[in-house]
């Protein structure tokens, strides 16, 4: 039998971004210096396959740090970054500390803190027990920090002095969605300050925008990507928005459900920040078996990001 045609467009830029990289390369340095076990204070990243492949090399993954015996193995704080607690505790239990958060997110922290330490109160706009919000929160004292979702949180603010606010953003938000909560802040709280650089990561600006670009084009998109992972979430509800009729979530090509892919043309595939192209290519390779395929990049922004790994594994390497 024939095989039906099939054109793929691939949005690029997908997949890793330079925090994601820097961070699987931190617990692999770590294994290739220190050997096993390295342990590593929540999913380093947001994708089972990153996490099961480092697990498998010696890397043991703990919520928490009094899961971690004392001793001199290394502890890697996750990219989404930890409270101030965290690495107070690891210091006065003198464990070998390691912090992998990406650079983009250490930013938010200081911006945060900044703020606080010019007396404003703080609004952060991002999902409630992400870790990346549970992490900016836990840099601020107890009520310093405001959390709101969406545009209807802003009208229940009753902020002390409405003439002293700021906000920060989590970096993994959607585009629009959050311009719309910001535009709404700024309407109610005209003074208040925002930072100088949007907060919301190049990687997830530039992802959307491939999405949003391939969206209206094709049958049905798949993004690569962990359900919890946020920014491959908002992959999806872009391509939704955008009106693609189909749009599915999937870690890799053995979640793919057939029955609902018999009669598409063409079809969009992207992947989360923290979904490695391994994964990408399996799926392409699941639709070759099944249709004749042709496969068109769709180019939306060049990324040359690189962030350097954290100094503890850069001076040892030297070494």
């Amino acid at each position: 039998m024939t095989k039906p045609s099939l054109d793929i467009m691939l949005c690029a830029p997908r997949g890793f971004c330079a925090g994601v990289v820097r961070a699987i390369d931190a617990v692999e340095r770590a294994l290739d210096l220190h050997g096993a076990p390295v342990y590593v204070r929540h999913e380093i990243v947001h994708n089972k396959y990153v996490v099961e492949n480092l697990r498998r090399k010696g890397a043991i993954f703990v919520r928490e740090l009094d899961e971690v015996p004392d001793g001199d193995a290394p502890v890697i704080f996750s990219a989404h970054g930890v409270p101030k607690s965290v690495p107070e505790a690891a210091q006065a239990r003198r464990l070998f500390a390691i912090d992998a958060t990406c650079p983009l997110v250490t930013k938010v922290h200081r911006e945060a803190q900044v703020h606080h330490k010019r007396g404003r109160h703080i609004i952060l706009i991002g999902h409630a027990g992400h870790p990346e919000v549970v992490g900016t929160m836990g840099q601020l004292p107890a009520g310093a920090a405001t959390l709101i979702e969406t545009v209807g949180d802003i009208a229940r603010l009753q902020p002390l002095d409405e003439d002293n606010l700021a906000f920060v953003t989590q970096t993994t938000l959607s585009v629009d969605d959050t311009q719309d909560v910001i535009g709404a802040l700024r309407a109610r709280f005209p003074a208040i300050v925002g930072p100088h650089k949007e907060d919301i990561c190049y990687a997830t600006t530039n992802r959307q925008g491939a999405v949003k670009r391939v969206a209206p084009l094709v049958d049905a998109m798949i993004v690569v990507g962990s359900p919890n992972s946020s920014n491959s979430q908002r992959l999806r509800e872009m391509a939704e928005r955008e009106g693609c009729p189909l749009v599915r979530l999937i870690l890799r090509a053995d979640d793919i459900d057939w029955s609902l892919f018999g009669d598409i043309r063409h079809l969009g595939i992207t992947a989360g920040a923290s979904a490695p192209e391994v994964l990408v290519e399996e799926i392409i390779d699941a639709f070759a078996e099944r249709y004749a395929v042709s496969v068109e990049s769709v180019s939306t922004a060049d990324e040359n990001v690189f962030f350097p790994l954290p100094r503890e594994l850069r001076e040892q390497a030297a070494e």
